[in-house]
């Protein structure tokens, strides 16, 4: 099966991160960081930031995934609060992030879908995306196929390779919304 670039559709195991994936996460990060604009970072985060960051996620009991590929990570993705005050507990926001062979393969939608499967099953209410780049057309169009929809930007939001950059926000909800939301998101 080809993916929308004409290429094959790769067959990844999508598994919870270890500690041991934290080496090429951390190189994964590094290298969109230099050379993306999905992320605003400037400098990339050394193994000990991507570790605490990668802790914070697993006390809260929310998915930090890897795609692995041959033995190899060649992506990963997890789920953080969109913001810590109390009131926002069943609202997460995701991100993702391909090593630079890794893209237009569908590795990202695959991990994507996984975060919300089990992001759902958690009980969260709904997932918001925060991209990088009005151009971003990778992540906006995986964010698309995957029920996001389109709810708004902020102009020139950063500045970053010599240019003005937009970000995206992009929703999904994970479940109907009630009037009394169910067990206590993120914060349980």
């Amino acid at each position: 099966m080809l993916s929308p670039s004409g290429r094959s559709i790769a067959m990844v195991d999508i598994r919870d991160a270890v500690d041991g994936d934290l080496a090429a996460i951390t190189a994964i990060y590094a290298h969109n960081v230099l050379h993306g604009t999905g992320t605003f970072a400037l400098e990339p985060a050394g193994e000990a930031e991507m570790r605490s960051g990668f802790q914070t996620v697993h006390d809260l009991r929310l998915p930090y995934l890897v795609a692995v590929e041959n033995g190899r990570v060649v992506g990963y993705a997890y789920a953080a609060p969109f913001r810590t005050r109390p009131a926002y507990r069943y609202v997460v926001e995701n991100s993702i992030y391909l090593a630079e062979d890794a893209t237009g393969r569908g590795i990202g939608k695959q991990l994507l879908n996984r975060l919300i499967d089990l992001c759902t099953a958690r009980g969260l209410y709904s997932m918001i995306a925060v991209i990088g780049d009005r151009e971003n057309g990778g992540s906006i169009g995986v964010h698309a196929a995957c029920g996001f929809t389109h709810t708004g930007y902020l102009p020139r939001a950063g500045f970053k390779f010599g240019r003005w950059l937009d970000v995206v926000f992009m929703t999904r909800d994970l479940l109907p919304p009630n009037d009394v939301p169910q067990g206590d998101g993120w914060a349980d």
